[in-house]
């Protein structure tokens, strides 16, 4: 019962990241430099939990000799989700944001367990498994409005380019699934999960650095407009971040994974309608309708049929 309560904690502090992020980026000014520095923090966040762990500072790499070289790419694909998010959160919501990605995720992760990609056991497609599927594109409708003018009209992007927005969220729920796969295969072949999310992490600053560089991304400094102080909460959202891939690790060998995705995905839609209806953390505050709720509800069914 501590398990499963923690993991409905951990799970709630998903979208807390979002926002944390998301005020990062209104001091920084750019997406992308708000996600390196978040990248940056959880790095050395993993850093140190990787030296409490192991009694070194640094993964052990050997093991890796003679692997495919996609074992390494899950810190690029956390690039795509955390700086989708990022760009995504303003335009659509703390829900939306949530949402969308599942619907991404739920749909990978049967492609990957149907066809046992990036080495992962097979599991082949069953009729309770579609019908989850089904239930969570239901909910997952429901939830962003496609079923309510007055819902669908909350987000700061209107008309048909909200379907965009939409399509990039499910885009990076499938970039999510791909690196949950891949970064498990690395902790395989690691013999460590957190040593796995330190490489992941490492790989995705190296990826962001390069692309400020490219990008010529200025750095705006820590100070708003007015020549105050930001408050120090956001630079914690890679810490957050590290929390998350902690608990994942942690959770799963006590509890299964099933059940650890259901009672984290709980947590996120709990935390997403909180942040959502009273502003955490200086995010837009939206109503919550209740045709949001029943598909929140629809969604959590309909993962509960897919993972148990």
């Amino acid at each position: 019962m501590l398990a499963m309560l923690f993991g409905v904690i951990a799970g709630a502090i998903m979208p807390i990241q979002t926002s944390v992020n998301n005020r990062l980026r209104q001091s920084v000014g750019a997406p992308l430099m708000a996600s390196f520095i978040s990248f940056f923090v959880g790095t050395l966040s993993l850093i140190i939990a990787t030296w409490i762990t192991s009694g070194h500072p640094y993964p052990g790499l050997a093991s890796t000799a003679g692997q495919p070289w996609w074992i390494f790419i899950g810190g690029a694909l956390g690039v795509v989700v955390l700086t989708g998010n990022i760009v995504l959160f303003p335009r659509v919501g703390s829900v939306q944001t949530v949402i969308l990605p599942i619907t991404g995720q739920i749909l990978m992760g049967l492609l990957i367990d149907a066809f046992g990609l990036w080495h992962s056991p097979h599991a082949p497609l069953t009729l309770l498994r579609i019908l989850g599927a089904v239930a969570v594109l239901l909910g997952s409708l429901g939830a962003v409005g496609v079923f309510s003018k007055k819902i669908a009209g909350q987000g700061s992007v209107q008309g048909a380019s909200i379907w965009l927005w939409r399509a990039l969220g499910i885009v990076m729920g499938m970039c999510q699934a791909t690196q949950v796969a891949i970064n498990g295969r690395l902790g395989i072949v690691l013999g460590s999960a957190v040593e796995a999310a330190l490489i992941s992490f490492a790989v995705g600053t190296a990826v962001l650095y390069i692309l400020l560089v490219l990008t010529r991304t200025p750095w705006r400094g820590i100070y708003n407009a007015a020549g105050e102080k930001n408050p120090w909460w956001m630079w914690t959202g890679g810490i957050i971040g590290a929390t998350v891939i902690f608990s994942n690790a942690f959770l799963a060998p006590i509890i299964g994974t099933g059940v650890t995705v259901v009672v984290m995905l709980l947590g996120m839609m709990l935390a997403s309608l909180l942040i959502d209806a009273s502003g955490f953390l200086n995010s837009p505050r939206r109503t919550i309708y209740p045709a949001q709720i029943i598909g929140l509800i629809v969604i959590i069914a309909g993962v509960a049929l897919i993972r148990l």
